[in-house]
Order: structure tokens, then sequence, then C-alpha cells
């Protein structure tokens, strides 16, 4: 009688591990090719930072790198300028 009981407990945790390794599989295997591309769910995990984010920069950082050069090399319009405030006295 004890030999089923613990047969059958055997049984029921040996498959609690084997479903939770491929759930843990899986959640890897997702978070590998999909999940780790997104910044904002790194952070909630806690990654400090993959190779490859840190090395290619994303679309926004650069957007806003031609942004800044271009209005620097652009010529200020009268609205744009900022009067100084001795001039202002």
């Amino acid at each position: 009688m004890w030999q089923s009981v613990g047969l059958t407990l055997l049984v029921i945790v040996a498959t609690l591990v084997c479903a939770l390794l491929f759930m843990l599989f899986g959640w890897y295997v997702v978070w590998q090719l999909f999940l780790s591309k997104f910044k904002f769910l790194r952070e909630l995990v806690g990654d400090a930072g993959t190779p490859q984010a840190e090395t290619q920069p994303s679309e926004t950082n650069v957007s806003e790198r031609t942004a800044s050069s271009v209005t620097r090399n652009r010529p200020r319009t009268a609205r744009q300028r900022v009067a100084s405030p001795e001039s202002t006295l």
C-alpha cells in the first residue's frame, strides 16, 4: 500500500517538475528571440543590459541625434532668439 502511495507522489512530483522545466525553457527561448528587444521589459526583469542592446543604437537615439544636428546647423529665426538679460534693461 505505501509503495503505491509513494509511486503516485513520485509521478505527480515528476510531472510537475517536467512541466516547470518545459515552461522555463519556453520562456527562455521567447525571451532570447523576442522579448529582450524591449527596453521596458528588460527594466522590469532587472536586466542591466544585453550586449546587443548596448552596441546597437536604437532608432529613437539615431533620430534624436539627427534632429539635434539639424537644429544646430540651421540659423535661428527672430522668435527663436533669446534676448539677453542685459539688453532688456
